[in-house]
């Protein structure tokens, strides 16, 4: 008898043994989704932007009206609430939003929606979202697709050196809203300590900075001739002084500063290259020399 209970109990052990490890198991096992998870990182000057969201389908459900109520406050997303992230000040729709991490919430209608920036909670849904702890607050406006979109997608798009579009797809509509960066605030004050550095300053892509974000062309100028400085016969460097040159108004300086490039260019190996810098500079000479 008390070797059928020892029995017994060693069963019911080894029972309560198995379930904790098929527990343990279940517990490391992570399920598929049906709205699965995404990031997205994209750099603008020195501004990283990062969204995190899950992605719902349509899967023949109408979308915006319906699983999505009009003027309703939604996560834009499924599951937690969609999560955006600066790592520098920027300009949303002309209104001023912190570095910092942000949930994203919207309020869709049929002609117009709210985009929301509410301080980071963790929160799952927007079933506590408290209009008290909104950071700011834009509208845009949706924008009809030619074709639906399936799976709801959360963009950055249209790149510039200093702005970019947030997009919000998904069904039958597109929203962007419009992200600016300060380039002055968030890279001058960088690129000027860089200058001031020991060891190699970064002259060239200074200059190139100034000029292609028209800050200041003739800091531009000063900075590349300073590049110049430790390579003179750089072609590459000597078309760009040309550029800027020509932009400050020094035709005579942009003319002769194509001309050595174009000198420089015709000696080095390589047709490519070469073709490439003697088609350049020529456009630049002609549009100078018909002024």
């Amino acid at each position: 008898m008390r070797t059928m209970y020892l029995s017994a109990g060693l069963l019911s052990l080894g029972c309560l043994l198995s379930v904790g490890v098929l527990e343990a198991q279940e517990s490391t096992f992570e399920w598929p989704r049906s709205s699965p998870k995404a990031e997205v990182h994209q750099r603008i000057a020195t501004t990283d932007i990062q969204l995190t969201y899950s992605r719902p389908s349509a899967r023949g459900r109408t979308i915006f009206g319906s699983l999505v109520p009009y003027g309703q406050v939604w996560r834009t997303g499924a599951d937690s609430a969609t999560q955006i992230s600066f790592s520098t000040p920027v300009s949303v729709h002309g209104k001023s939003v912190p570095a910092g991490t942000y949930e994203l919430f919207t309020i869709p209608s049929e002609q117009e929606w709210v985009v929301i920036f509410h301080e980071h909670k963790s929160q799952w849904g927007s079933y506590a979202y408290d209009s008290k702890h909104d950071v700011a607050r834009v509208v845009a406006k949706p924008v009809q697709l030619s074709q639906p979109m399936e799976t709801l997608t959360l963009s950055i798009d249209s790149l510039t050196a200093n702005t970019a579009v947030l997009n919000i797809t998904w069904d039958q509509f597109r929203v962007p809203v419009d992200i600016t960066i300060d380039v002055r605030e968030t890279v001058l004050p960088q690129l000027e300590a860089a200058l001031k550095a020991e060891g190699d300053r970064p002259y060239y892509r200074a200059a190139m900075f100034f000029f292609e974000n028209d800050v200041d062309v003739n800091r531009a100028a000063e900075l590349m001739a300073k590049a110049l400085e430790s390579r003179p016969n750089s072609f590459p460097m000597l078309y760009r002084y040309s550029l800027i040159l020509e932009r400050k108004g020094d035709r005579e300086g942009a003319i002769a500063a194509a001309e050595r490039s174009m000198k420089s260019a015709a000696e080095t190996p390589g047709t490519e290259l070469r073709e490439e810098y003697d088609r350049l500079n020529r456009v630049v000479l002609n549009r100078l020399n018909s002024d």
